[in-house]
């Protein structure tokens, strides 16, 4: 067994925290100066974790590797389980046409650009990130805008700008069940859970996803998009944002982002149809550069079955140069050049189907009476992790964090599985091409897997050695200025790692500990960590490799993040206001009660 020790280097907090800061600095270090691959990076970052903890931090050796063991664990179920089956069902619509069908029926409800950035972008971007995340939105909005005559470098920055509010939700939920589950045993605050930190989260995101659309329309037409359009623009952020808080707080907050782009999406196409622009749509030719807007030949078939998963690898595990990008001299078409296709009302159907049956599983999965049977044996249990045994400074009880939950049919991985087996039916897609799919999926995605795992690992061993707790408490003695350096928190681990996931694992615990030790609500900064992060998503440099590259432009990542770096910063500014007057009386009733939870 092992009991955390208080101040082990030299008996001082100062040089406790600064010694615990070593692995998070080795792995930014890595990532961010050094450009070492993400897999490589996450595990070097742990062995050096490991170490610290067993020559500083007392922890003996068995209970460390343990404590990385449950963390690599967690990481593939239940975190990567739903990456790999998410982008598993994307890729079979891929595979049959229907993605492409998909994307011609957006093209039809406007000819505008303006509005097309906030359909696909905003809109469709943030259903790929409720269902996939992990740099999936980015690389398949980039090649749709391009597909319909947007400039390269103009689309790579509406599809990184755009996919920001719904990242604190984003695969599902990932971000927050991963925030959860290592804030769990932190603090007695019986509400760090799911459907709280949900909550919370569905409290600060739904204020930024409201100007979100009106920064898009600017990035494609500047002041003239926002004369013109900023009623489609604001109705498509507003109605995000209210089904964003809607469904976060009272329905399922694993499917917050599926409602809130649907909803948004059938706001923008509503004022679309029922208000008469008195304005000219901007298309490619009327933009500056007219013939700019151009796209690879063949690039639309590019992305095949496991494309984007290949590139979701790329964002969480591979080198940005791993990818072979387009070949940027090929000859160019314009989405005038493409022939004319008429899909059928019964193929667009079929299109929209694995959608509608991924929100018809999760809405039975979430049903009270359902959901209260799947949390019992069999389909879940929980045990403690076999060997390890971890109290906290003085306590004469385990820390929560070593017990395993293994919910094996309720998991949303397991559900992604099960609505992929009916689109299989629907769209018709033999068992073994629907196999072949899900093993190549495996196979591009060997590196994420390493890189989430590793990450994960390094999470479990700075919390269950005492490291977390420490820098937490340095942190805290900035009192109530940390309410404003929380989102900032998020955003660094989000700019570095390119997940919110991952910077919820390495930092919700620390969020927490500085919380209840600065006399702040914990539950207010374990979630601004996961919503200031969102905004980090866009300047991180996994997502401006996907981004550049798509375009076939690598190489000018350095251009691209110059375009949206102030944007980042603006909206990040906006979330530290937020979080600190809901620190406060003025927007504290925001903050769900500590009685009721």
């Amino acid at each position: 067994m092992f009991e955390q020790v208080v101040d082990p280097v030299g008996g001082s907090l100062a040089l406790s925290a600064l010694v615990a800061a070593i692995p998070l600095l080795t792995l930014f270090v890595l990532l961010g100066a050094l450009k070492v691959k993400a897999w490589l990076a996450g595990l070097i970052s742990l062995a050096v974790a490991i170490v610290l903890a067993i020559l500083a931090f007392r922890m003996p050796v068995g209970q460390a590797v343990l404590s990385a063991s449950e963390g690599a664990a967690f990481g593939f179920f239940p975190i990567l389980w739903i990456v790999i089956n998410a982008i598993w069902v994307y890729n079979l619509t891929v595979a049959t046409g229907h993605f492409d069908v998909l994307r011609r029926s957006f093209e039809k409800v406007s000819p505008d650009q303006r509005i097309q950035a906030i359909i696909i972008a905003f809109c469709f971007g943030a259903l790929l990130e409720a269902l996939a995340g992990f740099g999936t939105p980015v690389a398949i909005s980039v090649v749709m805008l391009m597909a319909l005559g947007f400039q390269p470098m103009k689309a790579a920055a509406v599809a990184l700008i755009a996919n920001t509010a719904p990242v604190a939700f984003g695969a599902l939920a990932t971000p927050i069940i991963t925030l959860a589950t290592v804030t769990s045993g932190v603090s007695d605050d019986a509400r760090l859970t799911v459907d709280t930190l949900g909550a919370m989260a569905g409290r600060q995101t739904p204020i930024l996803a409201a100007f979100v659309p009106l920064v898009l329309v600017f990035v494609v037409d500047g002041k003239r998009g926002l004369r013109d359009t900023w009623r489609e623009a604001l109705v498509g952020g507003v109605a995000f944002g209210v089904a964003q808080f809607i469904a976060s707080n009272y329905i399922s907050v694993p499917l917050t982002d599926i409602i809130a782009a649907l909803v948004a999406a059938a706001a923008v196409v509503a004022v679309v149809r029922m208000r008469k622009a008195a304005y000219e749509p901007v298309t490619a030719a009327t933009l500056a550069g007219g013939g700019a807007g151009t796209v690879a030949a063949g690039s639309g078939g590019t992305r095949g079955a496991g494309g984007v998963g290949a590139t979701a690898g790329e964002q969480l595990g591979d080198a940005p140069g791993d990818q072979a990008p387009r070949d940027p001299h090929a000859p160019a078409v314009g989405s005038a050049d493409r022939p004319a296709v008429e899909d059928s009302r019964n193929e667009v159907i079929k299109a929209y189907a694995p959608y509608l049956i991924i929100i018809v599983i999760f809405s039975l999965a979430s049903l009270g009476p359902v959901k209260a049977a799947l949390a019992q044996a069999p389909w879940t249990t929980s045990f403690a992790w076999p060997g390890l045994n971890v109290f906290a400074a003085g306590s004469d009880t385990e820390l929560s964090s070593t017990t395993y939950n293994f919910n094996w049919l309720p998991a949303a991985g397991t559900l992604m599985i099960i609505a992929g087996l009916i689109t299989m039916l629907v769209l018709r897609i033999s068992p073994g091409r629907a196999f072949k799919a899900y093993v190549d999926t495996y196979r591009e995605l060997k590196w994420a897997i390493v890189t989430v795992m590793a990450v994960l690992a390094l999470a479990y061993v700075l919390n269950q050695s005492g490291m977390t707790s420490h820098l937490g408490r340095l942190l805290a003695e900035t009192g109530g200025f940390f309410a404003f350096l929380s989102p900032i928190l998020g955003w660094i681990g989000v700019a570095v790692t390119g997940s919110d996931t991952s910077a919820n694992a390495l930092f919700g615990a620390l969020q927490v500990q500085a919380a209840t030790n600065a006399g702040l609500d914990p539950v207010l900064l374990a979630a601004a960590n996961s919503s200031g992060g969102v905004m980090g998503k866009m300047v991180s440099p996994q997502n401006l490799a996907i981004a550049a590259a798509a375009v076939g432009m690598a190489g000018r990542e350095g251009e691209l993040f110059r375009k949206v770096f102030g944007w980042s910063m603006l909206l990040l500014l906006l979330m530290c206001l937020i979080v600190v007057l809901q620190a406060t009386p003025v927007l504290g009733w925001m903050v769900p009660d500590p009685v009721s939870g």
